[in-house]
């Protein structure tokens, strides 16, 4: 009977997988993919997301969101380990924690795709908000499991190198005749049968430095510090890194890796940042998995900047006033005097040493008769007018009981303004320095002062009239006597 009622159980199975098939319904039992993505699908797109993306950060996005992009890159890392097991298995069909971290890494991944493509204060904002979802889920991941797990390392930036590659020049080796002895010792070909090219015999040495000079300073090794869980086990090989053609093995400690990587190894441009992976391969137990370690290397350069200053200065100004004419008349016998005060136009003052009166004229007349010599007039300077006028006293004065007389006067004074005068002092483009400050005069005269920034030759900043705080990688400050402005750039300042 239990036969009986086994074997009608699995045909019911057996049709409704049937039916389903015929229909086109999906069936997500174990071993049989359903419609939708595979767990292999969406770990192939995550990793094409992290790639794409971080080909297209920008300068700005290489120093203001390496941390988002680490976590983004650490998320993935975690997942894909945990995912390859089941490439073929239908997605829907994982763990919620694990369709939750998938979650987490996608919303990140999408967040700076947005901050890319729409750069902004806002759009940053965004990110780091989803930066901590994306942390909390990539720490959930170490109690699912006995996977290893990454959970953070240092640095984010890789200070710059000392020396320059642009201003050092390797000497070529000494050229060895067509058919030279050997030294006796038998010197190994290549596949193709050619003898591989010959190592410098002298070291490096500055191009710019003369024989007298010693070499320039070498670069310390770069300290990485790896954090997690599960990163090494006394049964199987220590973990390694590589970085461009270094390998190296790991000094472990609890939960921590560490790695000394000579300068040399991370690929540096002169002038821009670049965004440079190293490869974690930690051993467990049959399994081998690899994290991507992402590094923001600094140039050799730092960038450049420009200031401009307005100076103002004060430039005399001066020009001759005449002023109106003033009449005096008196009857027969009668003295008559004028005064007129006058104000220097608005802006302008008079010089009162710089004055004269003008006697226009002089008329007289006695019995109709004209005779100017009756007028015994004057044009004088009065000093009764209010401060800064100048006023004016125009006499009629006949000579005679029976003279008629008319004065004419006016007078000329110089006036004086103070006009301002702006003009623009010019630094010029400057480089900046690693090692040096910079040093830019402020002019004593200056009213208003603009700098501009340029950073990793693709991150423009501008600054009007003061200091600025916290500018990642340049410290900007004014002098206490506020005689220059002092740049700084520090590799240690990052955001």
């Amino acid at each position: 009977m239990k036969a009986l009622r086994w074997i009608l159980g699995a045909a019911l199975v057996v049709g409704a997988l049937v039916a389903a098939v015929a229909i086109g319904l999906p069936y997500v039992g174990d071993g049989v993919p359903g419609h939708g993505p595979t767990v292999g699908e969406r770990l192939g797109s995550l990793r094409a997301e992290r790639a794409t993306l971080q080909a297209r950060a920008d300068g700005e996005a290489r120093m203001e969101l390496v941390q988002p992009f680490r976590t983004a890159s650490l998320l993935s890392d975690a997942v894909i380990a945990r995912g390859e097991p089941d490439r073929e298995r239908p997605f829907d069909k994982l763990p919620s924690e694990r369709r939750q971290a998938f979650a987490a890494a996608e919303a990140l991944n999408a967040a700076l795709k947005d901050a890319l493509a729409h750069p902004g204060e806002g759009a940053r904002q965004l990110v780091l908000a989803a930066v901590r979802p994306a942390q909390e889920a990539l720490e959930r991941l170490g109690s699912t499991d006995d996977l290893p797990l990454v959970l953070q390392f240092t640095p984010r930036f890789v200070p710059p190198r000392r020396a320059t590659g642009e201003l050092t020049l390797a000497p070529a080796a000494p050229a060895s005749p067509p058919n030279a002895p050997s030294s006796g010792a038998a010197v190994p070909l290549d596949a193709g049968g050619r003898r591989p090219p010959a190592e410098p015999a002298v070291p490096t040495v500055p191009r710019y430095a003369p024989s007298f000079v010693a070499a320039s300073d070498e670069d310390p090794p770069v300290a990485i510090e790896i954090v997690g869980l599960r990163l090494a086990s006394e049964r199987a090989a220590p973990p390694t890194l590589a970085i461009g053609s270094w390998r190296g093995i790991a000094t472990v400690a609890p939960e921590r890796l560490r790695f000394a990587v000579p300068r040399s190894a991370f690929a540096t441009e002169t002038a821009r940042t670049t965004f440079v992976n190293g490869v974690l391969s930690v051993r467990h137990e049959s399994r081998t998995t690899t994290f991507d370690l992402l590094f923001t290397v600094l140039p050799d350069r730092p960038g450049s900047f420009a200031l401009d200053q307005k100076v103002r200065t004060t430039v005399p100004e001066s020009r001759t006033l005449v002023s109106p004419e003033v009449l005096a008349r008196g009857g027969p016998g009668e003295t008559r005097w004028v005064q007129r005060c006058f104000d220097p136009p608005d802006g302008w003052r008079f010089d009162m040493s710089r004055r004269r009166v003008i006697v226009v004229e002089k008329l007289a007349s006695e019995d109709d008769v004209p005779d100017p010599t009756l007028n015994g007039g004057t044009v004088e300077f009065a000093g009764d007018g209010k401060p800064g006028q100048i006023c004016v006293t125009v006499t009629a004065k006949p000579a005679t009981k029976t003279a008629k007389t008319a004065t004419i006067g006016r007078f000329e004074a110089t006036l004086e303004r103070d006009r301002t005068e702006d003009r623009t002092l010019q630094s010029g483009v400057r480089a900046l320095d690693w090692r040096e400050a910079v040093r830019v005069p402020l002019d004593p005269a200056a009213v208003e002062w603009k700098l501009y920034v340029r950073l990793f030759d693709e991150i423009d900043r501008e600054f009007d009239g003061k200091a600025a705080a916290g500018t990642p990688f340049l410290h900007i400050t004014t002098e206490p006597d506020g005689k220059a402005l002092v740049l700084q750039a520090d590799p240690k300042a990052g955001p």
